[in-house]
Order: C-alpha cells, then sequence, then structure tokens
C-alpha cells in the first residue's frame, strides 16, 4: 500500500487529555444517576473485584444498568447528546485543522486518532469528533431501535496497544481479526512507528507510551496545570521512561503543546523524506 504523501499520525487520549477529568463525571453521573462521581468508580472497583473481571466493563454495565433503574434514555442520539457537552481543555477545537495546514506545508498527510477507555458514543457526540480517522474507544452494543442493550467493545490499558498496531498496518476496523495479525514487514507498513505521536495523561496509556517510545515513536505526557494529581502523574510517566516529552493541557496556537506539535511534525517530514531520498545501486551483473 502507497500513499501519495507520507502518512504520519496524531493519536490521543481522551479523558484527561484532551478534556479535564473523565467524561462521565461531568452530567451523567452526578445529574442522570444522582451519584456522587466517587462512588460510582468505587461501587466499579467492588464489582470488577467481585466478578474477577475488567475495571472497563465493569462502568459500562453500571451505566447502563443504573441508567435502566432510572428510567433513563438508552439511544445512540441520546449518549451522543450527553457528549457534546463536555468541556474540553483550551484550544482544542481549533487545534486539529491548525495541525493539518502544517502538515500540509510538510506535504504530510496527518490524520488524527482516539485511542481512549472512555465511551464512544460520548466522543461521538463532541465538537471535535468529525476531526478524528477513527474513535477507538469502549462502546456500547445497540438494538433494531438504536437503543444500548450491552457492551460491544472494551478498551484498556494493554488493549490500546492493538490500535496503535491497526494504525501502523493501516487496518482501521476493530472487528476485523485477520488482517490485523497477517505478518507484514515492518518495513512496508504505511504508517511506520516514528511517524506515529500519541498524546495521553496516566496510567491507562502507560503501555501505549512504552510501545510507541520503545518503536521509535513519540509519547506526549499531557497534564492539567490546575491539578497537582495530573501534574504528578506526568512525572510519573517521565521518571519510569514511559513518555519524553510533555506539556500543560493548553492547545492554544502558540503554547507549550503547540510549539511541540509544530516541531515533531517537523521532524516526521525530515524523517519521511530523507527516506523517499534513498537510492542504493543496482546489484552489479556478472
Amino acid at each position: 500500500m502507497s500513499f501519495e504523501r507520507p502518512r504520519v499520525v496524531f493519536a490521543y487520549d481522551f479523558d484527561g487529555t484532551l478534556a479535564p477529568g473523565n467524561m462521565q463525571e461531568h452530567a451523567f453521573i452526578p445529574d442522570e444517576l444522582g451519584m456522587n462521581h466517587q462512588d460510582f468508580w468505587e461501587e466499579t472497583k467492588v464489582l470488577a473485584k467481585a466478578q474477577r473481571g475488567d475495571p472497563i466493563l465493569a462502568y459500562m454495565h453500571l451505566m447502563l444498568s443504573k441508567a435502566r433503574e432510572r428510567g433513563r434514555e438508552l439511544s445512540l442520539e441520546s449518549w451522543r447528546r450527553r457528549g457534546a457537552s463536555i468541556p474540553l481543555f483550551p484550544g482544542v477545537e481549533g487545534w486539529f485543522e491548525r495541525q493539518n495546514a502544517r502538515a500540509e506545508e510538510l506535504q504530510l498527510d496527518l490524520r488524527h486518532f482516539i485511542i481512549s477507555s472512555g465511551n464512544r458514543e460520548l466522543i461521538e457526540g463532541s465538537p471535535i469528533a468529525r476531526h478524528f480517522e477513527r474513535i477507538y474507544a469502549s462502546a456500547f452494543m445497540f438494538d433494531e431501535e438504536q437503543d444500548a442493550i450491552g457492551i460491544a467493545l472494551g478498551v484498556n490499558y494493554t488493549s490500546k496497544t492493538q490500535y496503535l498496531f491497526r494504525i501502523n498496518k493501516w487496518t482501521l476496523e476493530e472487528w476485523d481479526d485477520a488482517a490485523i495479525n497477517r505478518a507484514v514487514a515492518k518495513d512496508d507498513r504505511p504508517v511506520p512507528f516514528d511517524r506515529i505521536a500519541y498524546f495521553g495523561d496516566g496510567t491507562t496509556d502507560v503501555p501505549t507510551m512504552r510501545l510507541v517510545t520503545d518503536q521509535g515513536g513519540s509519547a506526549v505526557a499531557v497534564y492539567n496545570p490546575r491539578s497537582p494529581k495530573s501534574m504528578a502523574a506526568a512525572l510519573e510517566l517521565r521518571d519510569d521512561g514511559r513518555a519524553h516529552l510533555a506539556g500543560p493541557g493548553d492547545y492554544s496556537e502558540g503554547s507549550p503543546l503547540d510549539q511541540l506539535a509544530q516541531a515533531l511534525l517537523a521532524e516526521m517530514a525530515a524523517r519521511a523524506h530523507a527516506r523517499n531520498l534513498v537510492q542504493w545501486p543496482e546489484q552489479p551483473s556478472g
């Protein structure tokens, strides 16, 4: 597979990276479930431990079961409406087109992805959803009436790495377990890891950051400068060797994070274009 311009990728976690806090805490848990969000997450831990299950699947189960108990709407559109009110970090809404324009000037084909343990349906309702090539996130299963009836996909801290390989091989469909497992030589993969930058903020990003860093890509720790917990998490990512780059959660033009993105694109362009200029001699005959 070949592309007219070298393809590069910015991939992002969502909660704590593009938006402060957890997406379920802004309205759904306190307003629709009538719960303190700390109580909700504690119940999630208890359920996961009791069932020897995945905390991601446990929180999604509780979202559905508690919403049903309270008679809340479960349609796909209702979840997307909930996502429309999620607050974002400063400058996020203008970030994607700005980076795309810079990539265009550098003759790069920049694509944006979400890789999140949050809810896909909520992210799909956010004002930035249209900018993403794919939103890889935990998702509900819907019946013919488009009402949520179960869990279709759970994305946890280790399964996030799967989606980096999907991007690397450009086999993007979540359900396709044949293409993702097909052997493809490293040099033949459409998006080499050194053309991937991953932006994350915490524990669920650790394996993803480790993978992209070890494979020659860039891992960027994003933190909330108003949150000591968030800043401590960023320092831990640095000290443990998971992320070598960082910036506060301000995506406005000229911010440190914006300047860092500009430098990453320039670095990717130099590397990609240099690779395209390589010309080896032909094999001597005789």
